[in-house]
């Protein structure tokens, strides 16, 4: 039995025009050896497995074939090209510089440049990973790299450009390698496909080039990988469940469910993927990539962006037309939001349905968000709060006021005017909010003389209106009316209770404060008791400080104190502030400790030989 060769492998490129989705890169490289203008070092940069290495060899190859084509290939017949291919070449040395990255390893290396080769024009050294070398080795190989020999040629290359030292990057010559396209990708393995014998579902390799993201290596493993699994046929499905992949009708079941608002459907779709072991991160990143994919197909600009198999093509872009670009974008920040929180959540399960719930009642509340002018349908499976409206309150013709029982006039009534919240519209909820209610008739009574005083000065052109005799309020007014008026009645009696600041009155709470720190042996007592009191108006005052270390110990207590004093004077509207001022006239206390300099002098007044014998010794005293 022959020995298995891996495709990676197998199908290496052996010249320039095998390489895929390189096409900048070779073309550069193929002029540059025609034109006899090939630097000393290179530097080949990109993602991993798209042919950094397969180009440098291919490179140490042609430069070094006896008898290169016209196009810039190595011809693959003569002695050197063939040692190349059997890997006996020695013009070609490669450091693998992930393993060999030490100042010795480098050492060597440039010891070896000195030879010249035997057989051939170049010295070729590939160094792969370059950007592991550490920073000694980096320096040890600077002037090598700098002047090498004429028959010496380095190939870095590496995935990190940025790990490399900037005095590397100005000695080189540099290529960006690309991500290997998806078409570019497929085509490769339907060629491998039909020289293998391979039969292969042109949907099944278009899933495979989407899974290895531009990575040529990667996608040629997975096609070894579902071909074993598969026994040589590689179907749709067998490379759906190979890879762990969810199949995209999957999503649209849930997109029509979350359209509809069929929650339960929804979740039925959910449990299902659930029992086929597919986890709840990857139903809400594949969720996520399929609404972006709809995104991507309303505008036709775009859709060169959508990456999906070809047999779903048009199935995505006939829904993406008939879904509301606001849902898809709503829907896209849940699903994000849902994806950061999902490692945190204890309940996996549980936080992707809470995730299909906002979903599937996303329509309805972009509908109630929408524009005030807008059109908005009420859905059946889940109707907002409905609100009545309060018919504003006509104006009353004076001579009808006096009695209930008198005669009103009979005229044509006013349009009506929409009831507004929070506005100043004269309604029945609005008058009732501002008028205390001491009994029900003295509150009727009271809601008659307010509309009297809005209807006392009609203009010359306005008719006079009538109303009917009013009855008790509280019979007519809905559910939003009985809320204002307790919360107006609430507050008014809030304020007919307030206390306005006086300065008795200020002196014995901020006492009675200043208790209750004593009691808790709180270190503001002192502060609270040294600090003066200057009453601003009814309703704020000054409080006035001899330092900045009593104005913190106050600042400190500051939302306590203002709860306290609101709270004592019935009025939620005292509020006071802390300034520092200096006390003319404090001396200094008697009793004060000596410092080390005034206890110097002391003692020299006291015995003067002291002062001498420190002038004759000529010592200096450190206070």
């Amino acid at each position: 039995m022959d020995k298995f060769i891996v495709s990676a492998r197998k199908y290496r490129p052996q010249d320039f025009s095998t390489v895929v989705g390189q096409s900048h890169i070779t073309t550069t490289l193929k002029n540059a050896i025609k034109n006899n203008q090939l630097a000393h070092a290179f530097l080949f940069c990109g993602p991993r497995g798209v042919g950094k290495t397969t180009c440098a060899r291919i490179l140490a190859k042609t430069i070094n074939c006896e008898n290169p084509s016209q196009y810039g290939e190595a011809c693959n017949k003569c002695h050197s090209c063939v040692s190349f291919n059997e890997g006996t070449s020695l013009n070609i040395h490669e450091l693998d510089a992930a393993s060999n990255n030490s100042v010795d390893d480098i050492r060597t290396l440039v010891e070896q440049v000195r030879f010249a080769p035997q057989a051939g024009k170049y010295k070729v050294y590939i160094i792969d990973e370059v950007h592991m070398l550490s920073s000694s080795a980096f320096n040890a190989f600077l002037k090598t790299l700098e002047e090498p020999p004429s028959y010496a040629i380095f190939i870095l290359a590496t995935t990190e450009k940025h790990k490399i030292l900037p005095t590397i990057l100005s000695r080189c010559q540099i290529f960006d390698f690309k991500r290997i396209t998806t078409a570019d990708t497929v085509d490769h393995l339907q060629e491998i496909c039909d020289k293998e014998e391979i039969k292969a579902d042109r949907a099944a390799l278009q899933v495979i080039a989407q899974k290895s993201e531009g990575c040529m290596r990667d996608a040629l493993s997975i096609l070894d990988k579902i071909v074993s699994f598969t026994n040589g046929e590689l179907s749709y499905r067998n490379t759906l469940e190979h890879l762990n992949i969810l199949d995209a009708d999957y999503y649209f079941k849930l997109l029509e469910a979350m359209q509809q608002q069929q929650l339960s459907d929804a979740l039925l779709i959910y449990d299902d993927i659930n029992r086929k072991g597919f986890e709840g991160d990857l139903v809400i990143n594949g969720l996520a990539e399929f609404i972006r994919n709809l995104l991507v197909c309303k505008d036709e600009k775009v859709a060169a962006l959508l990456e999906v198999v070809e047999s779903f093509r048009d199935k995505y872009i006939a829904v993406g037309k008939k879904s509301d670009a606001a849902f898809l974008i709503s829907a896209l920040n849940v699903l994000n939001e849902a994806e950061i929180n999902y490692r945190s959540a204890r309940n996996k399960r549980l936080h992707v349905e809470l995730a299909l719930i906002k979903l599937s009642y996303l329509g309805q509340a972009l509908q109630l968000t929408g524009e005030p002018g807008g059109k908005k349908k009420a859905l059946d499976t889940v109707r907002p709060v409905s609100f009545r409206n309060i018919p504003s309150m006509e104006p009353v013709n004076p001579r009808t006021i006096g009695g209930r029982g008198g005669a009103t006039d009979e005229r044509p009534a006013a349009p009506e005017r929409p009831a507004a919240v929070g506005t100043g519209t004269a309604s029945a909820s609005d008058d009732t909010s501002v008028t205390p209610a001491k009994t029900s008739s003295q509150g009727a009574r009271l809601l008659v003389d307010t509309a009297v005083k809005t209807a006392s000065a009609p203009s010359a052109t306005a008719p006079a209106q009538t109303m009917a005799p009013v009855g008790p309020p509280a019979a007519s007014l809905g559910s939003l009316s009985k809320i204002r008026q307790q919360f107006a009645s609430r507050q008014q009696q809030n304020v007919a209770q307030a206390q306005p600041l006086e300065p008795t009155a200020l002196a014995k709470a901020w006492a009675a404060y200043a208790q209750q720190l004593r009691e808790n042996k709180n270190p503001a007592v002192q502060s609270l008791e040294l600090a003066e009191l200057r009453i601003t108006d009814a309703q704020s005052f000054t409080v006035v400080t001899g330092n900045n270390l009593e104005q913190k110990f106050i600042e400190q207590e500051k939302r306590t104190l203002s709860e306290f004093l609101q709270k004592e004077f019935a009025n939620k509207s005292i509020s006071f502030t802390v300034i520092v001022e200096e006390k003319a006239g404090i001396e200094e206390p008697v009793d004060r400790p000596l410092n080390t300099r005034e206890q110097f002098l002391q003692i020299v007044e006291q015995y003067p030989l002291v002062k001498e014998l420190k002038d004759r010794l000529k010592l200096e005293l450190d206070y």
